[in-house]
Parts: structure tokens; sequence; C-alpha cells
């Protein structure tokens, strides 16, 4: 073994030695918040457990996902730093073109940006009865979960473990390189926009999905182009705006959307929500088949947003952190090719209203 080799594999016993520590410390501890406390990345803090219930694996990641179906009911689970959005269901239809993948279905409806998934493995998770949960895990080069996919029925096992062993890596070391992401740029000055031509290729749209063309040929960033724009098609509400939307939703039975993403995914819910708990900064969705995990105090901004499309106006309502990094999106539920709900505008007023009183 090399010099570099022994330093290595030093590192990884360290690592576990001190996650072992921090376990006792706090047995119930996320992985996510371990790796923080612990000053490494989380895929870095599952790599170190390969070989113990942990199996590293190899891309492509569009091929993996198109056998998603092959699991039948999972829960998949997406966040960033301020939400988490876990859904169940199964794995329907599945579109990869290029670097893009589309999984559309009642319940599991993702956006998959691939180019930014770089490191996949197959955990085994000891449960207190003594079973095991077992999940596929992805993550950027940075080594921050992009998106995690749980296996629920244990007649799929099989599935599951021929799946495993036809994405293996060859490489089952327990460590890994991460690297930092590209610095996003910052926003240029609010009077080098040109605003009028902004107003007009907004007003302009025929279909939301061409808003981010807008920003990107305009050279704007999305909230500095939502505080340009004007009110008629962006208008800032109060911060506790999502958690009012949501109870309004609950107690209407109104179907809603609800998309929450990071640099890798974006996972939506479409349904109506029922069973909502704050608990300390968390407000939660706690459905059978759908679950919101929601940061309060890490909302800074939030904003009712109107896009023209060729079925009418449509309307979101966004928050975001105060880095401008958006943290959840909310829409009344709609089919292509139908208006927007009154009732889901109803309730947008009652937060305008409301801001304005």
């Amino acid at each position: 073994m090399s010099n570099a080799e022994q330093a290595g594999s030093a590192q990884v016993a360290d690592l576990l030695t001190r996650m072992a520590a921090l376990k006792v410390e706090d047995p119930n501890i996320r992985p996510r918040d371990a790796a923080d406390k612990l000053g490494v990345s989380e895929a870095e803090l599952l790599a170190a457990r390969t070989g113990d219930g942990v199996q590293r694996l190899k891309g492509s990641w569009g091929d993996l996902i198109k056998r998603m179906p092959e699991l039948g009911e999972v829960m998949t689970l997406t966040r960033n730093e301020s939400a988490v959005h876990e859904k169940v269901g199964t794995f329907e239809t599945i579109h990869v073109m290029g670097q893009m993948c589309l999984v559309l279905g009642p319940d599991i409806d993702l956006r998959i940006f691939l180019g930014r998934w770089k490191f996949g493995f197959a955990v085994e998770t000891p449960l207190p009865n003594g079973g095991l949960r077992r999940s596929l895990q992805f993550f950027d080069a940075e080594g921050t979960a992009i998106h995690k996919i749980f296996l629920r029925e244990e007649d799929r096992l099989s599935a599951y473990q021929t799946l495993v062993t036809d994405h293996l890596s060859d490489d089952q070391s327990p460590e890994i390189s991460v690297s930092a992401l590209p610095e996003e740029e910052a926003d240029r000055p609010d009077d080098a926009i040109d605003v009028a031509e902004l107003q007009r290729r907004w007003s302009l749209l025929k279909d939301v999905h061409d808003f981010r063309k807008i920003l990107i040929d305009l050279k704007v960033g999305r909230v500095q182009a939502l505080r340009l724009v004007g009110a008629e098609y962006a208008q800032p509400v109060d911060l506790d705006s999502f958690r009012r939307s949501l109870d309004g939703a609950a107690a209407g039975q109104l179907p809603i959307m609800v998309f929450v993403g990071n640099s890798g995914i974006v996972q939506i819910h479409t349904g109506p929500v029922d069973r909502l708990k704050e608990m300390g900064n968390w407000y939660n969705v706690l459905d059978p088949d759908f679950n919101l995990h929601l940061r309060q105090d890490q909302i800074a901004a939030a904003w009712i947003v109107r896009k023209p499309t060729k079925d009418g106006i449509v309307t979101s309502l966004e928050i975001y952190d105060a880095n401008d990094q958006q943290i959840a999106l909310m829409f009344g539920k709609r089919q292509e090719g139908e208006q927007e709900n009154p009732q889901w505008r109803g309730l947008i007023q009652s937060l305008l209203d409301r801001r304005a009183a």
C-alpha cells in the first residue's frame, strides 16, 4: 500500500470513528447533519461505509432511472437547504434526452438534470426492528445529495438487488474526491437590465417553460427579474404566505402543485394536502403519499408571479432564501389546455389583500 493509500485509509478510519461517537451522542442524527458536524460532505460520509452496507454505483444514470419501474412502489426524496419533498408512488413514463430526463406520472413527477449527477450508492440502513431500509442515493460533484429513492415493497427485493448488481461500479474504494461547484455569477446591477425588454418578452410568453430563456437571454437573475418587471407580473407577499396557502388549500381541499428542487432535479406533488403540522421552525405536510418539510425561518422573500400562456395567466407562489435561491414553488393544479382554477386565484388574492391591509 502506498503512502497516499495509507493516509486515505487512516482518514476513512478516523471519519468512521468520529461518526460512531456522534451516533452515540445523537442516535437519530440525520446523515446530512452528521456530515456537517464532521466537516465532510454527505457523499464522503456515505462512501466511507463502502463494503459495510454501502455499494458504489456507476452511470449512466439515465439507464438506471429507466429501470425504476422494476422496483414497484417507492418513496422518492428531493431536498435543498430549506425544504424536503417526499413522494410515494411508482415510476411510470420515463424519457431520457441526453442530459435531461423526464419522469411523468400522477405520483412520481420529476425533472432530472443528469449532468449534475456525479456519485451514486446503494445503501442498506439498519432499522430499530432489525430489518434493513434499502435505497439508491445520488449526489453532485460537491457531495451534496440530489435525490434518494427508497424501496418499499419487500417482494421487489430481488429486482432491487439485480438492478444494483447491473450498475455496480468497478471502484468500491471507501474514498471519493469531491470538488466545489462553479460559483453562480452575481446579478448584474439593476440599471444594466433592459427592463422594457424584460416586460415585453414577459408579456409575449405562451408557455411557462419559456421563462428561463428570457432570464438567460437578458442576463437577469430570477429574483432580480421579479423585482424589476412590475406589479402586473410579480408582487411580493408576506413571508408566511406559503404556509397560509397550504392551510388554505387543505381547508378548501384545493388540489395544488408543489415543486422543490436543487441543481440536479425538481420533484413535483400534484393533488390536495390534508395533514399539516408545525414543529419548531419546520412546517410540515404529513400525508400518506406526500410529505413536505419547510424551514420557515429560512424564507427571505415570497412572490406572487403571473405568466401569460396560451391558456391564460398562470399564477405561482414562489419562496426564496437570503441568497435568492429558490426554496419551493406552488401552483394551482392545472392540465395543459385548461385555464387556471378560480379557487386558486381566490387564494392568491387573499395573500395580496392581506399584504395590502
